[in-house]
């Protein structure tokens, strides 16, 4: 099976949900036998000029991007589709709802079977301008148009799709990443001034929907005795943001780490006493999951994503946007440490048996062996036929 991947920035995955995503499934593809390409942007990965390379069996097409914020993502995946479109694929998938724009390309001009997955629902974030978002909730609805198979990575999506389209996608989880080895002396936490097990840990893109400022601004708040608060993440098109997060966590116990990879950020996981995440729009966090596998306590926001990661007590909850709750549920998981790691264990236990790659793999390869048994229609006729969902969808 020959298979077009547009959506990730690229391989190997530095930072990205997706990217650690697609790294994780289409590895496993390769080694099953199957052959996959991934368009990518050579901002994230190396000059287009240097040509292809591969990673775990991956190729990778690096793609002349453009310094433009936001619009970078579309023209690379605009060149990917194309790309595509002239080479002969079985399958050609997107990933997120804004390379999802250029489904119908595909559908219409090549004989491949046409796959997006939502990762989330990108439209909603705060960074985009109207215009943007404008363009990527058309991306979401070329994709429910045009594409042969849809995917969503969270329950809560699957619910979306079914209420807002009609059509129901096909459920198939992330999973945690296998972070690396790390030191169990913890001397990168200790060279920071951190003592393991005595600092909240928030990992992720500094932008305003996933609220590290609400998180400060409890923990500040709070002001743990023998506590301190680790933000690692870089900004993305946000750099105002990330200036203003610097000021409020002036004076407050609260440590910026930037951007952390390796074995460092495998050892702040791990040295973690708290993993928080106050995200106010998930899709379904990877970082959590890390988190979650690594037996590290979780305290999030009450999102449905997370009510379904911590479903039975695997989890202290909180009110999305609402400082104080956040103050009060890190108090009470200070407070009673025993509990904490009862919850942690049960979460590892979950993670290990329902957010498995191996079986996630075979899932999505699953979907690609579906649609390529069915029989092919025309794509000279589908130009008349998208009006509805379900008449693409036959």
């Amino acid at each position: 099976m020959k298979i077009a991947v547009i959506g990730s920035k690229g391989l190997p995955a530095a930072q990205g949900g997706i990217e650690r995503h697609c790294e994780e499934i289409y590895a496993r593809l390769v080694r099953l036998g199957h052959a996959v390409d991934i368009y990518a942007r050579s901002t994230y990965t190396r000059p287009a000029a240097a040509g292809h390379y591969e990673c775990q069996g991956v190729r990778v097409f690096p793609l002349p991007g453009v310094p433009v914020k936001g619009f970078d993502a579309l023209w690379t995946s605009a060149l990917g589709t194309l790309w595509a479109c002239l080479r002969r694929y079985d399958i050609v998938h997107f990933h997120a709802v804004g390379p999802a724009l250029f489904s119908a390309l595909p559908r219409l001009l090549s004989p491949a079977r046409v796959v997006v997955t939502c990762h989330g629902l990108d439209w909603q974030r705060s960074k985009w301008s109207r215009a943007a978002s404008a363009l990527l909730h058309q991306g979401e609805r070329n994709g429910v148009h045009f594409a042969h198979e849809l995917i969503v990575v969270s329950q809560e999506l699957q619910s979306y799709f079914a209420a807002t389209y009609g059509r129901t996608p096909v459920y198939i989880p992330n999973a945690a990443a296998s972070i690396c080895e790390s030191d169990p002396d913890f001397p990168f936490v200790a060279s920071l001034g951190l003592c393991p097990g005595r600092y909240l840990l928030f990992v992720g893109r500094l932008v305003p929907e996933k609220r590290p400022d609400l998180l400060i601004e409890a923990f500040k708040a709070l002001k743990p005795e023998g506590w301190q608060l680790v933000i690692v993440g870089g900004s993305s098109d946000t750099g105002a943001y990330a200036a203003e997060l610097a000021r409020l966590g002036e004076g407050g116990g609260v440590h910026f780490c930037g951007q952390l990879g390796g074995a460092n950020l495998a050892e702040m996981i791990r040295g973690a006493g708290l993993f928080v995440l106050p995200s106010d729009l998930e899709g379904l966090p990877l970082v959590m999951l890390e988190a979650m596998q690594e037996c590290v306590p979780v305290v999030a926001s009450d999102l449905p994503v997370h009510q379904q990661l911590t479903y039975g007590g695997r989890g202290l909850l909180f009110a999305a946007g609402d400082a104080e709750a956040c103050r009060n549920s890190l108090q009470w998981a200070i407070e009673h440490p025993q509990q904490l790691a009862a919850m942690a264990r049960s979460a590892r236990r979950y993670v290990r048996i329902h957010h498995d790659w191996d079986r996630i793999a075979e899932q999505t390869l699953q979907v690609y062996r579906t649609l390529l048994e069915r029989t092919r229609p025309d794509p000279l006729q589908l130009s008349v036929q998208t009006d509805s969902p379900s008449a693409l969808n036959k």
